[in-house]
Order: structure tokens, then C-alpha cells, then sequence
């Protein structure tokens, strides 16, 4: 009897997992990739797609979702969501759609705003199949040269210079090469990347499964037996590379990719991945970076939803019950309700949490438990340069440049950080340089003769805070005047690696806190988000940090979800999406990349035995 029960119970949970699985429509499938179509540059077709300013009547009828934002986390949600059969509007405060991904053109020069380059992009990686899906195989990438990224260490005489290159083999060769007292410590590092690369899907597990079990499984010890990934993921960059090596300067190329958070306050499993990302090669967006929001919104369009910018939310409505219903959207000097079962904002948890729901919920403690697990990350500015003259004129290369004062990371950022707004400006310690320009093979197309370049560094909002009430480009001489000391010493310290640029410079901008604070709406000028540090990383944080919110039917989405960049935010839409359909939208993705696979294998072996007869 009780063995009849048992299997009666088995077959039950075995036929609800399978319905779970595999008993709804999947939203992705090869049918819906086709081969990209040629490129558009008539750009008033391309601002009826990206720039379609928000009126009522272009809201769609019996909408499923609402989506509050348009960076790639938002896109990718209303993208999957619509091939799920949702019709999805997304709103967009800036005059233009895409976020990070947006770019920007003045004076005849183009400037990328957050994308710099994307790696995994590689053919039939899950990334490029997730790419291909919500674009409908409409984006086209460029792989940049096998040197990627330039790593300089010290001033003057005292300058180090390392290379960094991609490939399955060459990139831990390379650096062995550089460092050839360290192999060891290269080699540990390397395995660690590995385990992250390879089992981050069971921190990204955490999140979809149901909260109670994920606790439980990291607290009984059992997800430590599954796999190390949940110690590292809560593990002291800093602390595991002093265990590796004494080498100062190995220590920086171990978490050169800075995002505002120290080593001494970073994940080493965050810093291991963001190197592996590119280990397969780095890739840029041909036609620049606003082609992802722009065929991904006609993804949107076509299964009848929308994007509208210059529709800034002003609050998401809740109802007697708690649950989420809408949003409230400014238009003039009046506000418009706009009605959906369901909400998904990408604009960022404080956002969301602290200036969109009513305030009655805002305080009540689950909110204020969620608001308590992050903190505001750090502000960026960014100086956009243009220049007469092609790359080759002016020796501009797609590698991109991190250049750091000294090797100490934990302690030059902590004395930067410290610093009054006056010594700020002049005591810069690393900048980022990147020249879009030389990234994109269609640049030379869309702006012959011309080269374009970014130089970003961390900055405190606080320096900028006492301007915050001011209106954009109308801030006064004072502010202007303190930017412009940032953007000499950080132009002047680009022109100690690309010489020919200073006497060709004809334009240049900068953007700040505030700016980024108006045209991405990010806290604090924030572009990574919520700040990345470790305590966001331990395992239980990252189970507990999920889509779901405390209101019913509010859903987050982006960065603040799983983690920065254009990667980790489109994960986060991902992430999304699965609990908005409540599906685990990631067996749909790797049963693609199966079929993938095996449709590669017969293409070779077809080839192959042409090749014999």
C-alpha cells in the first residue's frame, strides 16, 4: 500500500516537473532567427524605432506588461516576454531608448555611453543564442583583435605595460610569458576561473528556485558539497590573491576591471569572471551600440507591443491588496495611468523601491529589508573627445587601455575616495580608455575622416552633490570649470598613450554623476547600479537578491538582479523573465544551443566528405 502511494506521489512530481518544464510554449526557437538585414543608417528611420516619443494613443491595447526602463535588462525581459505572447510596452524617461546602450552623436561624432566591448560571443554560446533570439538573428558582432586589453602600471620611467590577450590556450600562455616567476599563481587563478565560468549558473539556480530551499541547501552545508562556487562567490579578491603570490603587479591584472569596488571589497569570483568573459575573444556591435536596442525593440513591435521614450514613470500603482497594476506617467503637466497585470522595472532597485512605490508601501519592512541589502555604487565620469583624422592617421587601435598610478589597488582607490572635492580632480589614480571609433568596421562609413574616444573613472557623487538641484547644461561656471579639471587630467594622461590626438582634438564633452543621474537615471550617477561589493556576493545574499519583490506582480530586472555590465544585465532580464512566466526560460536556451551544436557537427561532417570526393 505505502509503496503504491510512494509511486503515485513520484509520478505526480515527476509529471509536474516535466509540465513545469517542458508543458508551456517555449519563447524561443531557430524558426524565429533569420539572417540580418542590411544595415540602416537613414537615421530618421532608425529615431522611429529608438526615439518615438510617448503619447497616449501609441499605448497598445490590453497590455500584459509594463516595463520601466530601456536598458539592455529591460529590453531583454519585454523582448522575451513578448515571444511568450505578452504584449509589452516599454517606457523610457530619456529621449532615447537603449540606456548603457545608447549612443550619442555631436558635432558629426559618435560616442558609446556604457558598451565598450562584449565577450562570449562566440558561435552557439549561450549569450550569442540569447542575442540572436531577442533580436531575431538581426545584430551583427565585430570581433576585435586577439590583443584586447592593455594593462600600464606606474608613471614615467617607473611604467609597466602588460598585454592581455583572448583564446582557449593563448591568454593564460601570454600572461605566463609576462610573468614568468608567477606560472604557478597564474595557473591556480586560471582553475578558479574556470569553476566560476563553468558553475555560475547554480548561484544564478539560487534565484529561481524557491527561496526556502536555496537557504536551506546553503545552510545545511549540502550546495557546498555540490560545488565551491558558493564559498568563492562570497570569497576576498584581495585575501585568495595574497595566496597566490606577493606580485603587486599581478595582483592589479587579477582585478583590473574596476567597477568602483576595491579588491579588498570584491568577490574574487566576480573578478575571475569578468577576465573569462573575454577569454573566447572580444566582440563590439557592428553600426555601434544603439543597433541592440534598436532591433531588439522591433522584436518588441512585432508581436504587437511598443517602446516610448520621453515617459518618465512618476509611480507604479498598487492596489488595496498590494499588488502592483500599473503605472503612473508624466506627460506635460499631467499624469497618465497606464494599466498592465504586470510590472517589470529596470531602473535600478532605489529607484524602484524608494521614489516609485507609494510611500506607504516603501516603509513597510520587507521593502526596507530588500533596500538594506545594497548599497549606491560608485558615480562615473566620462570624457567623450572627437578628433579629425582617421584611426590610422592618428594611431588609434580597437585595444583598449587601463592605465593604474601604482600596484596597490586597495589603497590607492581608498585614498582617492577619501579625498575633498578640491584634491579630487588632480590625484586621478586609473582611468579606462576605449576608441569606439576603431571598434566598429562601419564608423568609417557612418563618419568618414573622423575618430571618436571615451576616458572613464570612478568618481564620489558626493563631489558633485552641491549641483545636484541644478538643470542640465545649465549648471554654471563653477561646475563647468571643476569637470573640465577632471577631463584635462584625464585627456592629458590618454595623450601619454595616443601622442597624435592632443593637436587633432575638436570637440570634447563630459559627463558626470549628474549627468548620468539625468540621462540614465542612476542613482548617485551610478552606471554600474547597486554597488558590487562582497557582501551583495556571499551565496545567501545572491538567493535572497531576486526578481521577485515584496509587491505582487513588481518584478526587477537588470543589473541589480545578477550583475554589471552588458552581460550581467541581460542576464538579469533573463533572470526576469523566468519568473514572470514562472519557467525556467534557461533549459529553452541550452536546448537551442544543443540543436545548434548538432546542426554545426553535420555541416562539417557534409563539408568533410566533400572535401574526400
Amino acid at each position: 500500500m505505502w509503496l503504491l502511494i510512494f509511486l503515485v506521489c513520484l509520478l505526480i512530481c515527476a509529471g509536474s516537473t516535466y509540465w513545469y518544464l517542458f508543458g508551456k510554449p517555449s519563447p524561443f526557437s531557430l524558426n524565429s532567427v533569420r539572417p540580418p538585414a542590411p544595415q540602416e543608417f537613414d537615421q530618421k528611420k532608425r529615431d522611429k524605432v529608438i526615439k518615438q516619443g510617448f503619447s497616449v494613443d501609441k499605448v497598445p491595447k490590453n497590455l500584459d506588461v509594463i516595463v520601466i526602463g530601456s536598458g539592455i535588462g529591460g529590453l531583454t525581459a519585454g523582448a522575451t516576454l513578448a515571444k511568450a505572447g505578452k504584449k509589452v510596452l516599454v517606457l523610457e524617461q530619456h529621449d532615447q531608448a537603449g540606456g548603457c546602450c545608447h549612443t550619442y552623436i555631436e558635432k558629426g561624432f559618435e560616442f558609446d555611453v556604457g558598451l565598450h566591448y562584449i565577450g562570449q560571443l562566440h558561435e552557439n554560446s549561450l549569450l550569442r543564442i540569447a542575442f540572436d533570439q531577442i533580436s531575431e538573428g538581426q545584430l551583427e558582432f565585430h570581433q576585435l583583435d586577439q590583443h584586447f586589453d592593455t594593462i600600464q602600471i606606474g608613471l614615467g620611467n617607473e611604467k609597466r605595460e602588460y598585454t592581455i590577450y583572448c583564446g582557449k590556450t593563448e591568454m593564460k600562455a601570454h600572461l605566463m610569458k609576462q610573468f614568468p616567476d608567477d606560472t604557478e599563481a597564474i595557473d591556480k587563478f586560471f582553475k578558479i576561473m574556470k569553476i566560476s565560468a563553468k558553475k555560475t549558473h547554480y548561484l544564478a539556480t539560487l534565484k529561481l528556485i524557491p527561496q526556502w530551499v536555496s537557504l536551506f541547501l546553503l545552510k545545511s552545508g549540502i550546495a557546498d558539497l555540490i560545488s565551491p562556487v558558493f564559498r568563492l562567490s562570497g570569497t576576498c579578491a584581495t585575501d585568495f590573491v595574497n595566496t597566490l603570490t606577493s606580485n603587486k603587479d599581478l595582483h592589479t591584472i587579477f582585478s583590473y576591471f574596476f567597477y568602483g569596488v576595491p579588491p579588498k571589497d570584491s568577490s574574487v569570483l566576480m573578478n575571475a569572471l569578468m577576465i573569462h568573459h573575454y577569454k573566447r575573444g572580444a566582440y563590439y556591435p557592428k553600426g555601434g551600440a544603439s543597433e541592440i536596442p534598436f532591433h531588439i525593440i522591433r522584436t518588441i513591435q512585432k508581436y504587437g507591443g511598443n517602446c516610448l521614450v520621453r515617459a518618465p514613470v512618476s509611480q507604479i500603482l498598487v492596489n488595496e491588496e498590494g499588488a502592483a497594476y500599473g503605472v503612473k506617467v508624466r506627460k506635460g503637466q499631467e499624469e497618465v495611468e497606464i494599466h498592465a497585470p504586470v510590472v517589470v522595472s529596470n531602473c535600478g532597485i532605489f529607484n524602484t523601491f524608494q521614489k516609485l512605490l507609494p510611500p506607504e508601501i516603501q516603509a513597510k519592512p520587507d521593502i526596507q529589508q530588500r533596500l538594506n541589502m545594497m548599497k549606491h555604487g560608485r558615480g562615473s565620469l566620462l570624457v567623450f573627445s572627437g578628433f579629425d583624422g582617421t584611426k590610422e592617421e592618428l594611431d588609434l587601435v580597437s585595444t583598449n587601455f587601463w592605465l593604474f598610478k601604482d600596484n596597490d589597488m586597495d589603497k590607492s582607490m581608498e585614498d582617492y575616495f577619501g579625498l575633498s572635492r578640491e584634491e579630487a580632480p588632480d590625484n586621478i589614480p586609473m582611468i579606462f580608455i576605449t576608441v569606439p571609433s576603431s571598434k566598429d568596421p562601419e564608423a568609417k562609413i557612418r563618419h568618414p575622416g573622423k575618430s571618436c574616444m571615451t576616458i572613464l573613472t570612478m568618481v564620489n557623487y558626493e563631489w558633485f552633490e552641491q549641483w545636484k538641484d541644478t538643470t542640465v547644461r545649465k549648471r554654471g561656471d563653477e561646475y563647468y570649470n571643476y569637470k573640465m579639471r577632471f577631463a584635462k587630467n584625464l585627456f592629458d594622461w590618454a595623450c601619454t598613450v595616443f601622442p597624435k590626438i592632443k593637436d587633432k582634438l575638436v570637440f570634447q564633452d563630459v559627463a558626470t554623476p549628474l549627468t548620468n543621474m539625468h540621462y540614465l537615471g542612476a542613482q548617485h550617477g551610478a552606471m554600474y547600479s547597486a554597488e558590487h561589493n562582497l557582501e551583495r556576493f556571499h551565496a545567501e545574499a545572491v538567493a535572497k537578491n531576486r526578481c521577485n519583490t515584496p509587491v505582487k506582480n513588481l518584478y526587477i530586472s537588470g543589473q541589480d538582479v545578477f550583475s554589471n555590465g552588458i552581460a550581467g544585465a541581460l542576464h538579469g532580464g533573463l533572470l526576469c523573465a523566468c519568473a514572470v512566466l514562472d519557467r525556467i526560460i534557461y533549459i529553452d536556451l541550452l536546448l537551442l544551443k544543443k540543436k545548434l551544436k548538432r546542426r554545426k557537427a553535420r555541416e562539417l561532417a557534409k563539408l568533410a566528405q566533400k572535401k574526400l570526393q
